[in-house]
């Protein structure tokens, strides 16, 4: 049903543009501005825990607007995403890109200029916060209850602790998935994430980040099969203004979590490893 083995490369190269663009627009305006989001007003037949909440509980897949099985949105002879009927409520393009500080641009151009040969995931790393929402090569699953969002990822066995109404601990270890906090805005869950590490990207190749990362993050379910998804990012040292996302995670009825292993079939490593020791690969033509 779903690879299991590290595919960090071929992902990387998907999103090489991403990265150019966000070097490229480093001193433009309006980061924080975005025509994404729902197309329509939320449905009334949302699916309600008891309490009265929307009700998060099921497995998902983020990074995609298509509805259906797992089998029918991601099979077929043109792969990922090729099939289903597009949800009504699917977030708009063109989105913008992070916005760095000079030198913070710089590297992220030298990171793409090398092929992303440093990325994290690569080295069986977790891919951290926003990243792994989207990332809809893999399922997740949320188990909902009134005191508490609990995330579960199939990739790299990642999974996140959401408290409702509480607050951040003042002892907080830097970590790859931050410590997140969450509260309901009405039908929308806020999440608040901070106590990050700096060894993470963002999302495309060499969106680094530092210690003070910090994001917020929405999800707000609009109908039986759609979660719209929003996340501010915040960095003081690396970027110069907030960058805002939006997708969608789209439900994935009869869809498990399966084992995911790293290491077993861990390709890239090696093929990484390799690039790095013939510089050539790595010359502009």
């Amino acid at each position: 049903m779903k690879n299991s083995f590290v595919i960090a490369a071929c992902l990387a190269l998907l999103i090489l543009p991403a990265a150019v663009s966000a070097q490229s627009t480093s001193t433009q305006s309006g980061a924080g501005q975005s025509n994404a989001g729902p197309s329509e007003h939320p449905s009334a037949k949302i699916p309600r825990a008891a309490e009265g909440k929307p009700d998060l509980t099921g497995v998902w897949q983020g990074g995609t607007d298509r509805i259906g099985t797992w089998e029918e949105t991601n099979g077929g002879e043109t792969g990922f995403g090729a099939r289903g009927p597009i949800t009504p409520f699917a977030v708009k393009q063109p989105q913008p890109q992070p916005q760095y500080q000079p030198w913070a641009a710089a590297k992220v151009r030298e990171s793409y200029d090398r092929r992303g040969v440093d990325e994290p995931m690569v080295r069986c790393l977790p891919p951290g916060v926003p990243r792994t929402t989207l990332m809809g090569l893999f399922p997740m699953q949320i188990v909902q209850t009134p005191k508490m969002i609990v995330m579960l990822f199939e990739v790299f066995h990642q999974f996140r602790l959401i408290p409702i109404d509480a607050k951040h601990p003042d002892d907080l270890e830097p970590s790859y998935m931050g410590d997140s906090v969450g509260h309901w805005e009405g039908d929308a869950l806020v999440v608040d994430v901070t106590g990050f590490n700096d060894k993470t990207w963002l999302g495309g190749v060499g969106t680094i980040h530092s210690a003070k990362l910090h994001v917020i993050e929405k999800f707000t379910r609009v109908d039986e099969n759609t979660i719209v998804y929003e996340s501010i990012v915040e960095d003081p040292e690396v970027l110069t203004a907030p960058w805002i996302r939006h997708g969608n995670i789209m439900l994935r009825p009869g869809t498990r979590l399966d084992e995911y292993e790293c290491v077993e079939n861990n390709v890239d490593l090696q093929r990484y490893n390799d690039m790095l020791k013939d510089e050539s690969v790595f010359r502009r033509k």
